[in-house]
């Protein structure tokens, strides 16, 4: 198995769930494990009933067993703050109010959060040297489609900014000096120094992503969540980044055969429908289902949450 295993799907259809069994049964296993929540929600701390931040916490009574929260606001708010500073580092005093309005308005803007969360997980991965496998709790199916997204578009972007700041600093040459000898203002100028960094940053991203992680979508049996989940494949596939398996969560248990009273026959009809929910992914999509889980009558955590390790039959 890849060493970073990503677990994602539409909202509440059980993701923590999975991916905390699913890294507990890889440090039940002897492999140094973190698992990393970057949903808003953070179940996490519910999973395993203590409080997480955005370091690496080992979990209580598991060894092996590490876990972090990272909190988007706070990583938009980071981010940004980051690119404030370095921005105000290249320009006039006088650019500086213009910068920091600038930054304020984009704390707003569309794929702020994503931009964010997709360093800090990058982060992650390059610093990850003390564990054999990170597991990735993403947020909701569409946010984590555009997180993962970014590299392929960010790297041509970022390749573009820099042709413009090299031509840019070609006509200002000529325009001080003529054809005199060129001032070779582009040798160690901040800006293209900055870009190339960051043009590394995302050829890292997009390799690792591509080449060193497992892709995994948890559905509910509806066909709302099925719905979703074909979208995600085809998003993921449209990413050149393959769905590795599915897992069936929250399926409702049958009852008894001697049972009749009205609830049998409720659970009767909804597991029918189920099964024809599961038949249709099995039928339909390339991607095999690989765990089928039962709903439980308490919340998953402890003995539970191993029972459903124990489910998933995903490669260590």
């Amino acid at each position: 198995m890849e060493k970073f295993v990503f677990f994602g799907g539409k909202g509440g259809v059980g993701k923590t769930t999975v991916s905390c069994a699913y890294a507990l049964k890889c440090a039940r296993n002897g492999l140094e494990t973190l698992v990393v929540s970057t949903d808003p929600a953070h179940s996490t701390t519910d999973v395993f009933d203590q409080p997480f931040s955005d370091e690496p916490t080992p979990v209580t009574g598991e060894a092996h067993l590490s876990a972090m929260e990272i909190d988007p606001e706070d990583e938009v708010i980071r981010h940004l703050d980051e690119i404030r500073s370095d921005l105000s580092a290249q320009v006039s005093a006088s650019m500086v109010n213009e910068i920091n309005r600038q930054v304020e308005m984009a704390h707003q803007t569309p794929g702020a959060y994503e931009s964010a969360l997709f360093d800090r997980f990058v982060d992650v991965m390059k610093n990850s040297e003390a564990y054999d496998r990170v597991v990735f709790d993403t947020a909701p199916t569409g946010g984590t489609l555009r997180l993962l997204g970014l590299p392929t578009f960010l790297e041509g972007w970022i390749e573009r900014l820099a042709h413009k700041r090299r031509q840019s600093i070609d006509l200002f040459e000529k325009a001080a000096i003529g054809n005199m000898e060129p001032r070779r203002i582009m040798d160690g100028d901040p800006v293209l120094e900055r870009l190339q960094q960051r043009k590394e940053f995302f050829e890292y991203a997009g390799e690792t992503l591509r080449t060193d992680a497992a892709f995994f979508l948890v559905f509910n049996p509806d066909q709302l969540s099925v719905n979703e989940t074909k979208r995600a494949i085809d998003g993921m596939d449209d990413r050149d980044l393959a769905v590795r398996g599915l897992v069936a969560n929250k399926l409702t248990p049958e009852p008894d055969a001697d049972e009749n009273g009205r609830g049998a026959r409720f659970l009767r009809d909804r597991v029918a429908t189920e099964n024809e929910r599961l038949s249709q992914v099995r039928s339909e999509f390339a991607v095999p289902l690989i765990a089928e889980i039962e709903t439980r009558t308490k919340e998953v955590k402890g003995d539970i949450l191993g029972d459903v390790a124990a489910a998933l039959a995903v490669d260590l």
